[in-house]
């Protein structure tokens, strides 16, 4: 029988400082390695329906590919994930810029955002479960941020095939904060293959349609009748290929955020590779997912040696809706002196044997 075991090797260094990576395995097989550079997931294996184990998210193998590049492959990003229109805001009748890194706009939290910074980490051994505590205190005025926050994060796994997401974040000054991680799944463990075959399933009935600039046009537009009604498992080649305006502007595929219905004993979203039977539920307390398809991966880069074919992975970043702060009806990110943060996501591996 396999044992609950972390094993901690070398990845590499940057700036002075060495990076780690973790490798958890729980009782299953299961294996999860995680970098202290960006609380990085490198790799996520799980078997399939015939009992073969796979690498089934995308990643490196070198730091200098995770400088090189910037995919926010396995990476946690932040303060706020997504883009914030021209990198700017008011908060309490202040202004504030934020660092312009995507054309016009601020992207994960500008540049050099969590994604590309040193994480202090922990580990926790229990006897069903592997703790990786994260801290990092983020300076007050970073990338134009109001305010210093104390970040904490968990990864967990389990002896249930989960990975759990703990957030918590306190500041000393109004601010705003919206973290997620920005893991890429490919269920087919098979490198350069793409997810054009998977079904994607998502309990939403609402999303948030976008500009040229992958910018919320400011309102929320139902599902019904359209591509993005996925509350039956859909195929992605069907999705990607669909004519849909909002599917063209961002390259023929989804970028989008999807407003959760949170219905109890269901998941939010299910990914199913029907070929290798592997699947992926995922259950968070965010408001909403923001489902991407790699519509602009294609060629850029290799992982071991083989190109990354456009459509290599799909996104389940979960998170408060993206330009929150500038969109009066998207929710509340702001943190203030006194609250805490608290937010969980939760993967579940498990193996579907229909044939589909």
């Amino acid at each position: 029988m396999i044992l609950i075991e972390v094993i901690k090797q070398h990845f590499g260094e940057f700036k002075g400082e060495t990076v780690w990576q973790w490798t958890l395995t729980n009782d299953h097989g299961m294996k999860m390695s995680v970098l202290n550079f960006g609380a990085i997931v490198t790799s996520i294996e799980t078997a399939d329906k015939f009992g073969k184990f796979a690498n089934i998210s995308l990643g490196f193998s070198s730091i200098d590919d995770y400088l090189a590049f910037s995919p926010y492959f396995g990476a946690v990003v932040g303060p706020v994930a997504g883009r914030i229109t021209k990198g700017q805001f008011e908060l309490e009748g202040e202004q504030f810029q934020l660092s312009i890194n995507d054309g016009n706009n601020s992207l994960h939290g500008g540049k050099a955002n969590f994604s590309k910074r040193m994480w202090d980490v922990a580990i926790e051994e229990q006897p069903d479960q592997i703790i990786m505590k994260f801290q990092y205190q983020w300076p007050d005025g970073e990338n134009g941020y109001p305010g210093k926050i104390e970040t904490k994060m968990s990864y967990i796994l389990n002896n249930k095939n989960e990975w759990l997401i703990d957030y918590e974040a306190e500041t000393e000054k109004p601010t705003i904060y919206n973290p997620s991680n920005h893991i890429y799944f490919n269920l087919t463990g098979d490198n350069g293959s793409t997810v054009l075959e998977h079904q994607l399933k998502v309990n939403s009935e609402q999303y948030v349609p976008l500009d040229g600039e992958t910018l919320p046009i400011g309102e929320i537009w139902s599902v019904k009748d359209s591509v993005f009604d996925l509350r039956e498992e859909t195929k992605i080649a069907e999705i990607v290929s669909s004519s849909d305006e909002q599917i063209k502007i961002v390259g023929a595929g989804l970028d989008h955020a999807f407003i959760l219905k949170h219905e109890k004993e269901q998941p939010d979203a299910i990914l199913v590779d029907p070929k290798s039977g592997r699947c992926v539920e995922m259950e968070t307390t965010s408001d909403a997912v923001v489902i991407y398809t790699a519509n602009n991966l294609a060629s850029k880069f290799n992982i071991a040696g083989v190109p990354v074919p456009k459509y290599a992975g799909i996104t389940m970043e979960t998170q408060g809706l993206v330009d929150a702060i500038n969109q009066p009806d998207f929710g509340d990110i702001v943190l203030r002196p006194g609250e805490k943060f608290v937010s969980r996501t939760t993967f579940r591996f498990t193996v579907d044997g229909r044939d589909k």
